[in-house]
């Protein structure tokens, strides 16, 4: 996988960041945060920033289910300092969009996410426009002209 475009590890091209304590539990044998806990790590911030967009929480929600999760390691990280995971949506959809996430610890990016979602009910016909509206708010900043623009 090729080294991430450079906006894609600066915090402020996210338009949502949230700090995530690391686990001992999370330690590989050499000491340093694990693959597994690193995607674990992407997982809260992921599904927490889910929850803000508002249609998961609600009695008429929708069901989306993961298609695709890939975690670009960029370097070691480490416990007990927390980390910032910083994310944003990269793509919308007729039925699924991407979350485009950073990892930062001591101020340095030490992975990035791509997640794509889709939608699992066939009633729905594709995102509901609130969602979609919801979705258009959280687009990252991307440099204009960039494919995450799209």
């Amino acid at each position: 996988m090729p080294r991430p475009a450079p906006y894609r590890l600066d915090l402020d091209s996210y338009p949502a960041r949230e700090t995530v304590p690391t686990r001992y539990g999370d330690l590989d044998a050499m000491g340093h945060i694990n693959n597994v806990a690193f995607a674990a790590l992407f997982e809260t911030a992921r599904v927490r920033f889910n929850w803000t967009l508002g249609r998961f929480n609600r009695d008429d929600g929708f069901r989306a289910v993961v298609a695709m999760n890939a975690v670009n390691y960029l370097a070691e990280g480490s416990f007990p300092a927390d980390v910032e995971i910083a994310t944003g949506i990269g793509r919308i959809g007729t039925r699924s969009w991407e979350i485009h996430a950073v990892m930062h610890q001591n101020g340095c990016a030490i992975a990035t996410c791509d997640t794509v979602l889709v939608m699992t009910d066939p009633k729905e016909g594709g995102i509901p426009d609130d969602f979609r509206a919801a979705l258009s708010g959280k687009l990252m900043r991307a440099p204009a002209g960039d494919p995450a623009r799209a």
